[in-house]
């Protein structure tokens, strides 16, 4: 896991949108959602709950975002 991961899952977690969290820290949303793709294969769970509504963490988000508390997003 790499800090970028833990950026692209709190800025996510932060906007409830992988769109909204793209256009945050300037990258293209599929860029973002590949990396959070690639952090929930090396975790082994499902981060997000994905909704035309936007995304939910799920419980295993929710483990993870205390420990991206320390994360700056730009």
């Amino acid at each position: 896991m790499e800090l970028r991961h833990l950026k692209y899952f709190l800025a996510v977690a932060e906007n409830q949108s992988f769109r909204l969290a793209a256009e945050r820290i300037n990258i293209t949303q599929p860029s973002i959602t590949r990396q959070i793709q690639d952090l929930e294969e090396m975790l082994g769970a499902r981060l997000f709950d994905r909704t035309p509504q936007g995304v939910k963490m799920t419980v295993a988000g929710e483990s993870l975002a205390p420990h991206s508390a320390g994360v700056r997003l730009p």
